[in-house]
């Protein structure tokens, strides 16, 4: 949600063949006050039938870093979202009760969620734009990203997580 002043993190953002994934996301989970979890990408593996749970495990660190932690951890809060209303009660039963937003698998919906969410977060501190504002900016980017791409002189399939947050932030340096 760069639109929004936020800039996500994720273990891509660093490459680096020393530290495991997971050190990297309790790293990340340990620096940030706010997460975003989105449980609908729990499907079962075609080759494997068994169901990957690295979303619902990565919201269970960030609930368990606030249950927890101590000091700025105890300041945590979340966004929980999935694709269809109560599916988690299916296989992850035991945050029946949470607010889980739904957003049915449409970007736009998910995109003002967030959005409505972060200004939550923010205390009011400043006016965000709109969800609608922001739904228009990430199409125009998805469809002028092939030039973005052209422009740091790779491939759009190359892009790495941070070859895509400079591609994001240069755009919006010219289209905010």
């Amino acid at each position: 949600m760069y639109t929004c002043g936020f800039r996500p993190r994720c273990a891509l953002e660093l490459s680096d063949s020393i530290e495991n994934r997971l050190s990297k996301i309790e790293k990340i989970i340990a620096e940030s006050r706010l997460g975003i979890h989105d449980i609908s990408f729990t499907n079962i593996d075609q080759k494997t039938k068994l169901p990957r749970f690295n979303m619902p495990f990565e919201t269970g660190m960030f609930f368990a870093a606030k249950r927890f932690g101590a000091g700025q951890q105890k300041r945590k809060v979340a966004l929980v979202l999935d694709e269809k209303g109560y599916r988690y009660r299916n296989s992850l039963s035991d945050i029946s009760g949470q607010d889980i937003s739904i957003h049915k698998g449409i970007a736009k919906t998910a995109i003002r969620q967030i959005r409505d969410w972060l200004d939550t977060c923010q205390g009011g501190k400043y006016s965000l734009p709109g969800g609608d504002h922001i739904n228009r900016q990430y199409q125009k980017f998805c469809r002028n990203l092939p030039a973005a791409s052209k422009q740091l002189r790779l491939r759009e399939s190359e892009l790495t997580y941070a070859d895509t947050c400079r591609a994001i932030e240069a755009w919006l340096k010219d289209n905010a």
